[in-house]
């Protein structure tokens, strides 16, 4: 059965009149879904007992399982949640001095292929729905309203590819940021994408506030080959060429993701290389260091040396930051704690 999440205020206006519905009731609805933040259709009492009963035979409503929850001592609280149809995925809640920021993923799974992310141990199965990932948004919402914790950014940053998702992660946007839903302002809101270049001009032509970060992790075709798999369908070229697009279009800032591999991408030459990729950017650069994935075998680059390579960039006028970690004492990295459920059931595949 649907989920009545997947519609957006405007989907749901016009799905509600193509049933003989009023266009007032896309409000009430809303209201009810977003604000009370109810988990039964019997709780909407200003809806009439015709509409209670449509949306009780033809749609799902409800959070999700939580399988398992770790918290942090840092208090980042990382959540594997269980999907109708069984399957499992993983959100992330980590606290920032500028608010609480949830990690929504948007695939059960992911074929990106990335060579360092705990994501891509398991393939992709399947994309989520708009309303499942709203689904992530309200039972971690849900589960922190007692501490009086406000979810106020949102990063499509979770497992799996957005752009590979294209239609159904924008409508989980549009009623995350409505203020008839979550109202979570556009400039708090970001997607990452590894680099599908149809998407990023896509996502340019939409001209909206939302963030754009890249996951780009190494600065030359030969490296960024090797670790990420996408690369050989869009080189830098051709990725940098859809950024100069989307900037034209937007006037946006961009952040360029790196995850500090040590011995791999953290070389001076890579930090020369970088320094030139960014030129004709306004752009951030996020070090990230890396959690460690048994499976992978790469380490993350030390504190010293990872300060040393910020120092150079900012020397070489690159704007960077060194991302502190969040969660390194739990299942940290990107869909690590699915994998480990998913092996211990005998599921992976």
């Amino acid at each position: 059965m649907r989920l009545i999440y997947d519609f957006n205020y405007q989907q749901l206006e016009e799905m509600l009149l193509e049933n003989g519905f009023k266009k007032y009731n896309a409000r009430q609805l809303f209201g009810w879904l977003y604000k009370q933040r109810a988990t039964s259709f019997a709780e909407m009492t200003d809806l009439s007992l015709r509409l209670r009963q449509f949306l009780q035979d033809n749609y799902a409503i409800g959070t999700l399982e939580i399988l398992k929850l770790q918290v942090s001592k840092d208090g980042t609280r990382k959540y594997l949640f269980r999907l109708a149809d069984n399957s499992a995925v993983e959100t992330v809640l980590m606290h920032y001095d500028y608010g609480n920021c949830l990690c929504v993923t948007s695939q059960v799974g992911c074929n990106m292929g990335c060579k360092f992310c705990a994501s891509g141990l398991l393939k992709k199965q399947r994309d989520l729905t708009s309303g499942e990932m709203i689904q992530q948004l309200l039972t971690v919402q849900k589960d922190v309203d007692e501490m009086q914790v406000r979810i106020s950014h949102i990063v499509v940053m979770g497992t799996g590819e957005p752009f590979d998702n294209y239609d159904n992660v924008m409508t989980f946007l549009a009623t995350a940021n409505s203020d008839l839903g979550f109202g979570i302002g556009a400039r708090h809101i970001t997607v990452s994408t590894c680099g599908l270049v149809n998407g990023i001009r896509r996502f340019a032509d939409e001209q909206l506030q939302y963030n754009l970060a890249i996951s780009l992790h190494a600065p030359n075709d030969e490296l960024r080959s090797k670790i990420m798999p996408v690369n050989k369908a869009y080189p830098l070229a051709e990725l940098m060429d859809a950024l100069k697009y989307y900037c034209a279009k937007n006037n946006r800032r961009l952040s360029f993701e790196y995850i500090l591999l040590k011995g791999v991408n953290d070389t001076d030459q890579c930090v020369q290389q970088l320094a030139e990729l960014t030129k004709p950017f306004d752009v951030y650069v996020n070090l990230i260091p890396y959690n460690n994935v048994d499976e992978n075998g790469f380490v993350s680059t030390d504190y010293k040396s990872a300060m040393a390579l910020y120092s150079k960039l900012m020397n070489k006028n690159v704007r960077c930051t060194l991302r502190q970690k969040h969660g390194e004492d739990i299942d940290a990295a990107c869909g690590q704690l699915r994998s480990k459920y998913e092996r211990a059931e005998g599921k992976e595949s």
